[in-house]
């Protein structure tokens, strides 16, 4: 079942501050819920995430925790965007989307 919304070329430029805004929070958001996620798992505080340059990590470890950070980050940004338009649209009367 999709929704019809009101979508105007004003109201999606409008909304581009919003979005951009709500983007770099999403961002924050998400990676300090992955810092903490990633502590938990590795058990310790002092357990940063692997990079891929860090030549002591193996690979699979290094993918888990890419994957686990653009699973997160991919939820955050949904949640934050979806939530965003919302305000946006109670806000002005428009949906800032296609």
């Amino acid at each position: 079942m999709t929704e019809k919304h009101n979508t105007s070329k004003s109201a999606k430029l409008l909304y581009r501050p919003v979005g951009i805004v709500g983007s770099i929070g999403a961002g924050l958001v998400a990676s300090a819920i992955f810092k903490q996620i990633w502590k938990k798992a590795a058990h310790g505080d002092g357990a940063d995430p692997p990079t891929p340059l860090e030549s002591e990590y193996p690979l699979k470890e290094i993918l888990t925790a890419a994957a686990i950070q653009g699973v997160i980050y991919a939820v955050v940004k949904a949640l934050v965007d979806r939530g965003g338009a919302r305000a946006f649209e109670k806000a002005t009367g428009d949906w800032p989307g296609s």
